[in-house]
């Protein structure tokens, strides 16, 4: 074999570890902010025995919250602001369904969530089609390979023509799309859904706040009460719509959708149950079980008896009361045992994996065996690190998450000095979970952190939750820079990176990032430009460079 082939770690047969990889689907909800993301989920776990009512994210004060929105901030505001692992079992399948933030401003934590995901459903508010958030969401997926499940949300709604949705989903996203249900009507017409595969019509009842199952009358869409049912125009309509599309002639390509190349359309409103059993049941069905991993110089496969996984997500404080640290770890190989030995291939020790949670939002139970697909909660003080890989074998190393390039910057300050040793050590903790990118002004001696993130709204959080979490009262200054590039020495700079500097231009400052290199933060484009034309001989770069 030559030294450019990839090792492929073949699975040692094992029927038991075998059959219980193949019942795993873990996979992510991705949208738009307000397309209906979180309720879908609950609506998920309503249907999937996980709960027995559900939540709503425009509640009214006397209506409960959310499970996937745990905490405060999120009950406060509506919305949600931290991914959330949610397990359960349902129709022979372990599920781990990870709920991510919509808003763009925590982008970052719902990309690397994307990392520890085998498929995504993509939510799409049926009035609105396509927005911006939902396109970047859709592009980290397919550069992933991930598939993508289609749920065009709010059908009770006034929506745009069902037909119109579908092309929108090829022409902008490029991504051929089949439907398997269809919409009969929209908004206050909307009277159900008629399953394509099955030929059924699934006629709904509306349930006080949606939040119990909603009954459900299968029939024949020539049946005559499904055509009573509905206006004679509408039902028309509908009849016509599923003619041109059993005329197109496209059959179901079970391999695409697994490619990732095309995506299986489901219709429906999930704030009233419409159409979420036929999403859940037909998404378990199709989805994928956990998918071999890389690795440095080789791949390995689930069902490789060795233990291996990575840390993707980081949580302080879920349990207030005992102020913990969770890391969340996406088993990708073999099968995960409480008490077990472990090496964390960064630093090179070997670590105990003792307090191991099953995870359901902020809820949590001891777990004492997991297996390739599982997420699992590693409660205590190991010195983990997002990206971390944790193996039984030294030689696996998993680069999977991703760096990502701040577009906003603030100064955070301390407001008291007595609860300086707070202010540090919960920025310090809350710096680990990826809430914010610290840089250094170097040769600046004022301990004033600098921090960059995607979106201020991360500022808000951070500042909430050292002041609500560690008592920690601060001050946020958002500075002026805008962009950032980081500045790659070449040729015989590399020799002594640090003595030498670049030339920053006016109105921009010169830092350091996390990992020792030069980055320049800057105003605007035309500041950008000046940097480039006074460092010919540097590397100027917009992404952050791969860690060594």
């Amino acid at each position: 074999m030559s030294a450019t082939e990839a090792i492929v770690l073949e699975p040692v047969l094992d029927s038991y570890l075998h059959r219980e990889v193949s019942k795993r689907r873990t996979f992510a909800i991705i949208s738009h902010p307000d397309a209906g993301k979180t309720t879908l989920t609950e609506k998920l776990l309503l249907y999937g025995g996980a709960v027995n009512l559900a939540g709503s994210v425009t509640s009214r004060k006397d209506q409960r919250a959310t499970t996937s929105d745990w905490m405060e901030m999120e009950k406060q505001r509506g919305i949600s602001v931290s991914s959330t692992v949610l397990q359960f079992e349902y129709g022979g399948c372990v599920i781990n369904l990870l709920d991510t933030p919509g808003h763009k401003d925590f982008s970052e934590d719902t990309y690397r969530v994307l990392t520890a995901v085998d498929a995504a459903v993509m939510v799409i508010d049926a009035g609105k089609g396509i927005e911006t958030q939902t396109r970047k969401l859709f592009e980290v997926c397919r550069l992933r390979g991930v598939p993508i499940f289609t749920f065009m949300n709010k059908m009770d709604r006034p929506s745009r023509p069902p037909l119109e949705l579908l092309d929108e989903l090829e022409s902008v996203l490029g991504i051929q799309a089949m439907p398997l249900n269809w919409p009969m009507g929209d908004g206050p017409e909307f009277r159900g859904i008629f399953d394509r595969e099955n030929q059924q019509v699934h006629l709904f009842e509306r349930t006080a706040q949606g939040a119990y199952r909603a009954p459900v009358a299968v029939r024949n869409i020539e049946d005559d009460l499904v055509r009573n049912t509905m206006d004679a125009g509408v039902y028309r309509r509908v009849c016509e719509e599923l003619s041109l599309l059993e005329g197109a002639g496209s059959s179901f390509d079970f391999a695409a959708v697994q490619a990732g190349t095309l995506t299986p359309v489901f219709f429906g409103s999930a704030a009233n149950n419409f159409g979420v059993q036929l999403l859940l049941d037909r998404f378990l069905a199709l989805a994928p079980p956990p998918a071999p991993r890389k690795f440095a110089g080789g791949i390995i496969q689930p069902t490789e008896k060795g233990f291996s996984g990575f840390v993707f997500k980081i949580q302080a404080n879920m349990n207030p009361k005992h102020r913990d640290r969770v890391a969340f770890i996406r088993i990708v190989s073999g099968t995960f045992e409480r008490d077990m030995m472990v090496m964390n291939t960064r630093t090179g020790k070997r670590i105990r994996l003792s307090n191991s949670q099953r995870l359901f939002a902020k809820e949590r139970e001891t777990i004492d065996t997991a297996f390739a697909g599982d997420v699992v909660g590693i409660v205590g003080n190991h010195d983990f690190l997002m990206g971390d890989t944790l193996a039984e074998r030294p030689d696996i190393h998993f680069d999977e998450i991703p760096r990502f390039a701040p577009e906003c910057f603030a100064f955070l300050h301390n407001m008291s000095s007595a609860k300086f040793k707070r202010f540090r050590e919960g920025l310090e903790q809350l710096l680990k979970e990826g809430l914010a990118q610290p840089f250094e002004i170097p040769g600046s001696h004022q301990y004033v952190p600098l921090l960059g993130a995607v979106g201020p709204l991360q500022f808000d959080v951070l500042k909430y939750r050292l002041e609500s979490e560690y008592g920690a009262e601060c001050r946020v200054e958002i500075a002026s820079w805008r962009t950032i590039r980081w500045m790659i020495p070449t040729g015989e700079r590399t020799e002594d990176a640090k003595a030498i500097r670049p030339e920053v231009p006016s109105e921009s400052k010169l830092v350091l990032d996390a990992f020792g290199t030069f980055a320049v933060l800057l105003p605007d484009a035309w500041a950008v430009k000046t940097l480039e034309s006074r460092n010919k001989d540097w590397s100027i770069q917009a992404m952050p460079p791969k860690k060594k």
